[in-house]
């Protein structure tokens, strides 16, 4: 009988040491959440598994446990005959399920049977949920500057030009696949669930720097949603920001090229004026759709930005209770160029920026 490793160490450099990680689990349990970088090879689909369960709870638990084995034993087939198939000798994958139970123990068997040196995740799933709930909301809270600004003053841009400079970044809207307005998440991609926004969250944080910042745009605790977690809320409530100032004009010109996905969804351009049926009358939700039925973008850009999303962002402010100082930077145009030069100021306005203390 082969002998299975087990392990609970699940840091970065852990993790790389395995060639792969293999989540055994059904497709909706791996959908809900999983480990970074893992692929999913269920032993028991979601049919499957829900065909065991009543089996086992309306007829028998032995009978149950024959029909499981059965399935288990031609799923792990089907594994080795295709995505398995041309592993090599030395092959070092770490397994694992939802409580490191006989579903990992089942796919780990017969790997380490083959020969490969199979280890399996200690508690399972359970095991990585924890740690990544002890460090969102326990954890050291990194060193965060704010990106602040009003709507398309080009604030995931500069994350991105940060990032290519080498920068560490934080995209929490393209973590949560949500732009953090009205318009809602990205064109053909919903939001992940909050477990697996949070592992994401986690699996970029772990592996920063602590000494060097991480430059954040300032959002609302709700990122559509998903809601950001305890201690990172706590830093950037705490951080300096830069809060970045654009002319309208620019504004206006810069969203309709940076979303061009809104323009052609009219669905989509639709069920953000009904939700902005609250906030104003329909006289200028009305003006709103004349403008958008004339694809005057421009002008549609320019209204929204001026009458719903520069008053939403100054009534915001005045109740903040931000406790961090900043700087201001005035971009005049956000081309390639102006956004790259604003990075570059940006990282120099940081460096100046003292560290906040925080509590806890």
């Amino acid at each position: 009988m082969p002998r299975l490793a087990y392990t609970d160490d699940l840091s970065a450099e852990e993790l790389e040491r395995f060639d792969v990680i293999i989540d055994v689990r059904s497709p909706s349990e791996f959908a809900e959440d999983h480990l970074p970088g893992a692929i999913n090879l269920p032993v028991l689909d979601d049919a499957e598994r829900a065909r065991v369960g009543t089996h086992y709870t309306q007829v028998s638990a032995f009978e149950a446990r024959r029909m499981g084995a059965a399935l288990v034993s031609r799923n792990i087939a089907r594994h080795l005959e295709t995505a398995l198939a041309d592993r090599p000798r030395d092959f070092k994958p770490l397994i694992y399920c939802w409580r490191g139970g006989m579903r990992s123990q089942s796919m780990g068997l017969v790997l380490a049977s083959v020969g490969w040196k199979a280890t399996l995740i200690e508690g399972g799933y359970r095991t990585w949920r924890r740690k990544v709930v002890a460090a969102l909301e326990t954890g050291n809270a990194p060193h965060v500057v704010l990106i602040d600004g009003q709507t398309g003053t080009g604030k995931t841009a500069l994350l991105h030009a940060l990032a290519a400079r080498g920068e560490q970044v934080i995209d929490l809207e393209g973590l949560a696949h949500h732009r953090g307005s009205i318009f809602g998440d990205f064109a053909g991609t919903p939001q992940p669930g909050q477990k697996a926004f949070e592992t994401a969250l986690h699996d970029q944080l772990r592996r920063m720097d602590p000494s060097r910042p991480v430059f954040v745009e300032a959002e609302s605790r709700q990122v559509g949603h998903r809601r950001v977690p305890p201690r990172l809320w706590d830093a950037m409530q705490a951080a300096p920001r830069i809060t970045v100032t654009v002319p309208v004009d620019e504004r206006a010109r810069y969203l309709v090229e940076a979303y061009p996905d809104l323009l052609a969804d009219a669905d989509k351009l639709e069920a953000a004026f009904e939700g902005l049926k609250p906030f104003h009358a329909k006289t200028r939700i009305a003006e709103w759709r004349a403008l958008a039925d004339a694809g005057d973008w421009h002008a549609l850009a320019r209204a929204l930005i001026t009458q719903h999303y520069d008053p939403a962002y100054n009534r915001a402010r005045k109740r903040g209770t931000q406790r961090g100082g900043g700087h201001t930077l005035e971009i005049p145009r956000l081309d390639e160029d102006g956004i790259a030069a604003a990075a570059r100021r940006i990282v120099s306005m940081a460096a100046g920026m003292p560290r906040p203390i925080q509590a806890g």
